[in-house]
């Protein structure tokens, strides 16, 4: 599952009906049957929701360190705060840069996620 998260949040548009089922629930169906592109954003934020589970006590892999970054400057606020969540949840000290960025977003949920990480990241240094 962590692959294919990963892929979905960078935005691999492959994956199958069941897999997108799995991370959006009964919401999936609004990426699955709707070709408007203002709701495909939703994949990767399910993607980066999945992440925040499936990798739990795993070492995050580099591909998905990366995933993390590219979804840190994701032109949704929605991906970038859950992406700063996973960082933080996972203590993904790799992002640490990046995520203190995040802090001056314009979206206060994402400066509150990216703040609540850069603590952590702190803390797990220290």
């Amino acid at each position: 599952m962590i692959t294919e998260c990963t892929r979905a949040l960078v935005g691999a548009h492959d994956a199958d009906a069941g897999f997108i089922a799995r991370l959006g629930g009964g919401h999936a169906a609004v990426v699955l049957d709707d070709d408007r592109d203002d709701q495909h954003y939703w994949l990767r934020v399910w993607a980066a929701r999945g992440l925040l589970w499936a990798c739990d006590g795993q070492v995050v892999a580099a591909e998905t360190i990366a995933a993390l970054r590219a979804g840190l400057r994701d032109p949704t606020w929605r991906v970038r705060e859950m992406c700063a969540k996973v960082i933080a949840r996972h203590v993904v000290g790799e992002l640490f840069a990046a995520v203190t960025v995040a802090r001056d977003d314009p979206v206060p949920r994402v400066r509150s996620a990216a703040a609540r990480a850069v603590e952590t990241l702190s803390r797990h240094d220290a």
